[in-house]
């Protein structure tokens, strides 16, 4: 663990209440009690572990906390029967009973080990100086320290996590190289879409960040490359407490953001509530180029975002065995986005388009927390009841203001209501200290119900302007499932096997209005599918130094909103995105392999892993030549499903201390991908001004992809004030079935100073992207020949001040954290 990791969360020591003496002969009669505490996987010392030694009936009398080496010893402890508490935020707690008296004065507890917990324990948190990563039987835990918690936001914190990517254009997510992820919120669904949701929640409220590459048949088989959970801080200390935090980055505007966390515990509530806003302007521009016509697209945008959060929530202990939970999160956004395109076409100015676009959108969402957990007479038997309702609504519209074209100037409006209710019953059951059982229910009910029109005109399949029709897409998605577990232990063997049923019915139905006649046109589509999800996991440790891994889980993409939705989801002069709305899900077979070495002298650790895809059904890109204006060469993008197709790679990441001030996290991943998709081109020989329909060629094209990034965080401790980071990132080439992406690099420095009592604030300076060398670009030869660039603001600093205050740590109510989500849409606009 890092020199000041937890340190303010577990500052709840009590110091010695009571020193005795023999009256008669003056003799101390008291006891000490000392030992060293350890991380039972890693087998590396934690410091700042609370030690709280109570009487017999449970009254705290005194107490300490560990040093960074692990070794605790807490003197003057009266004569009598004494309770020995161990207690870390994120693990098993630790109690021993003892008896201090004659003969038995000096206690030597030896080495402790700590298991961290199967499930995450809501606590108070701090944020420790570096971030770290963990390796576990079933994902990779990112813990986010002050290197990471200035990036801003989530979004631009989840280019530092490993094995994750960025879409630089729209945001959206992928991992090991697909965008088939889910991404979830402390286990929970969230109805704002993706790439909105990472920009609006800042990094300084994260505690970590769990890549769970080959989730169990525990979790919803959704995502072909996994689940990404992001863990958020909660604070659950006794008496009143919280922390603040300011922070302002720049580079051509300002972008602002803040938090307020608070918490009161007492008896039998815990009441706490955050507020965090993100206000910021974003400058970014670009441009294709195309020789084979002789044109060039360029692009400037304004993005103006303005995001405030809320969340209340109380846990009711009715007593020690039953608990009760309620909370709300209260999602207010209002963005606009301000951009110009222009298409020039140099040897032939008659297809000249300018357009300049504004559009004003609000979106409010709201989620809805219930549940309820008894705990039974076994240790570890539990049963849990929970509801989660989250509702979306959002408006959107844009006016293009046509500077020059064949187009006249509108306005497209948008609106969209989406519900999603999710209920969740779960059993577990101990047999034995070695075999676990676990059993469980759920169904989720999601609609969405997206309303579009507009003012101007879109060509038709004869290639006339007409009004263009209004449209209508109401979408329907149940879910049943039902999964089981069996866990057991055996010597040097841990093995896990489970299944997941479910039953899916979808009912979707597109209405579409034309504006002349009112005649309406209806495009239904039902799917209703039966599909069983095998999951098999065994780790195998022969000393304590090794560990080896092996997993197997089968999954499923359900294709997202944005892919289905046959309304114009964008548009520039010379592309327009479309949904398709008959695709149907991909499935896939994923195989695992991981092996985790601890280094010796508790320098670190070391893990490596391969992965193997099997993917039947392939969702991906479509590119088709809009038959309603050939000559200009615009391109519809969309989605299809193809043939079975296969992807693999390895990934090493390491935690590393050459020096008790110097500590490495640093990662490397490679992935090979056959990616299959539709590009259509113009036959060879035909000039795109004298194209017609019949000079369209359709071909399923096949991209083989290999990528690999490499990522290195360094932090040098000065001293237990003075804390110096750097960041170094590099992307190398890597293809998709749209272009070539040349490879990217940059570096981040950054600053932090700790000071008022007990570190209470922190004052951070980063500096980003120090050679401002971060920027998309790309060359591509479908569905025409292109090259180009983006920019965006990268080389940005930025300074922040957090603050605490209050003291103590109490463990909260513990909850499940599961996958909920379905797949995102993917790809950029080009």
């Amino acid at each position: 663990m890092n020199k000041l990791c937890f340190i303010c969360a577990i500052c709840f020591s009590v110091f010695a209440q009571a020193y005795t003496t023999d009256p008669e002969n003056d003799i101390d009669k008291t006891g000490t009690i000392s030992g060293v505490v350890l991380d039972a996987d890693l087998k590396q010392p934690l410091p700042y572990v609370n030690i709280i030694v109570k009487d017999a009936k449970g009254e705290t009398l005194t107490g300490g906390i560990t040093l960074e080496d692990g070794h605790f010893e807490i003197k003057k402890i009266n004569e009598g029967e004494i309770i020995v508490s161990i207690q870390y935020i994120g693990y098993r707690t630790i109690e021993r009973n003892f008896t201090v008296g004659k003969g038995n004065y000096k206690i030597d507890l030896g080495s402790i080990y700590l298991v961290e917990e199967a499930e995450g324990l809501d606590e108070v948190t701090v944020i420790a100086e570096v971030s770290t990563i963990q390796q576990k039987v079933d994902r990779k835990i990112i813990t986010i320290g002050k290197d990471l918690a200035a990036s801003g936001t989530a979004s631009e914190l989840m280019v530092g996590i490993p094995l994750v990517s960025i879409d630089a254009q729209t945001g959206d997510i992928s991992l090991r190289g697909n965008s088939n992820v889910q991404v979830m919120v402390d286990g929970k669904l969230s109805t704002i879409p993706t790439a909105q949701l990472l920009k609006q929640i800042p990094s300084t409220a994260i505690k970590s960040i769990e890549l769970i590459t080959n989730p169990s048949a525990k979790y919803n088989p959704e995502g072909m490359s996994g689940i990404i959970n992001i863990v958020l801080h909660k604070n659950t200390t006794i008496g009143f407490n919280g922390n603040v935090t300011v922070g302002l980055s720049k580079e051509i505007e300002a972008k602002f953001n803040s938090s307020l966390n608070m918490n009161y515990r007492n008896g039998k509530f815990n009441f706490y509530g955050n507020y965090s806003n993100n206000i910021s302007k974003n400058k970014n521009h670009g441009n294709v180029y195309r020789p084979e016509n002789n044109s060039e697209q360029f692009f400037k945008f304004l993005d103006q975002r303005e995001n405030h959060q809320y969340k209340l929530g109380v846990d009711f202990y009715l007593n020690e065995k039953q608990t009760i939970s309620l909370f709300t999160n209260q999602n207010i956004t209002d963005n606009s986005t301000t951009g110009r395109t222009t298409a020039l076409f140099y040897d032939n100015t008659v297809f000249n388009q300018d357009q300049i676009f504004i559009n004003v959108g609000d979106n409010t969402s709201s989620q809805y927390n219930f549940d309820y957990k008894i705990d039974f007479a076994k240790e570890g038997s539990n049963i849990e009841l929970e509801i989660d309702h989250n509702v979306y609504e959002g408006e959107n519209p844009v006016f293009f203001d046509q500077i020059a074209g064949p187009l006249s100037d509108y306005t497209d409006f948008n609106e969209t209501d989406r519900s999603n209710t999710t209920v969740n019953l779960d059993y577990v059951n101990p047999f034995s200290e070695n075999t676990q059982l676990e059993l469980g229910l759920q169904a989720r009910l999601f609609n969405t119900d997206i309303a579009y029109a507009s003012t101007g005109e879109s060509y038709n399949e004869s290639g006339v302007l007409v009004p263009t029709p209004s449209t209508n897409f109401d979408y329907t998605r149940d879910i049943y499932s039902a999964y089981a577990t069996l866990s057991k232990k055996l010597e040097k063997w841990t093995y896990q096997i489970g299944t997941r049923i479910e039953n899916v019915n979808v009912d979707a139905i597109a209405l579409q209005q034309d504006v002349l006649t009112n005649d309406i046109t209806e495009i239904p589509f039902r799917n209703d599918y039966f599909q069983i999800y095998p999951s098999v996991f065994i780790t195998y440790s022969p000393s304590e130094k090794n560990s080896y891994q092996m997993s197997y889980s089968r999954r499923v993409d359900r294709p997202g909103i944005g892919q289905l939705n046959p309304i114009k989801e964008w548009s520039t002069p010379l592309v327009s995105s479309y949904g398709k709305q008959d695709l149907e899900p991909q499935f896939t077979n994923s195989v695992e392999l991981n092996y985790t070495r601890n280094l010796n002298n508790r320098k670190g650790s070391i893990t490596s892993g391969i992965f193997y895809r099997a993917i039947s059904n392939e969702i991906n890109r479509a590119l088709f030549i809009d038959r309603s204006d050939v000559t200009s060469g615009r391109v519809i993008l969309t989605h299809d499903n193809f043939d079975n197709t296969s992807a693999f790679g390895l990934e090493v990441s390491s935690n590393y201390r050459p020096f008790k001030w110097w500590s490495i996290n640093g990662s490397f991943d490679l992935y090979s991908q056959t990616q299959k998709g539709i590009a259509e081109n113009i036959r060879d020989g035909v000039l795109i001004e004298n194209a017609t329909i019949t000079d369209i060629e359709t071909d399923v094209t096949e991209v083989d992809n290999v990528a690999w990034n490499l990522r290195m965080f360094n932090n040098y401790s000065l001293n237990k004030n003075l804390t110096l980071t750097a960041f170094g990132f590099y992307r190398g080439k890597n293809r998709n079935l749209q272009f070539d992406v040349k490879p990217m690099y940059f570096v981040n420095l950054g600053m932090r100073y700790s000071f008022l009592e007990d570190n209470k604030a922190t004052f951070a300076f980063n500096y980003n992207d120090v050679f401002n060398t971060m920027r998309f670009a790309f060359n591509g030869i479908r569905p025409y020949a292109q090259i180009g660039a983006f920019h965006w603001e990268s080389n940005t600093w930025n300074v922040s001040l957090s603050y605490r205050f209050g003291g103590g740590k109490y463990r909260a109510k513990s909850r499940k954290q599961r996958d909920n989500n379905v797949k995102s849409n993917n790809g950029g606009f080009l």
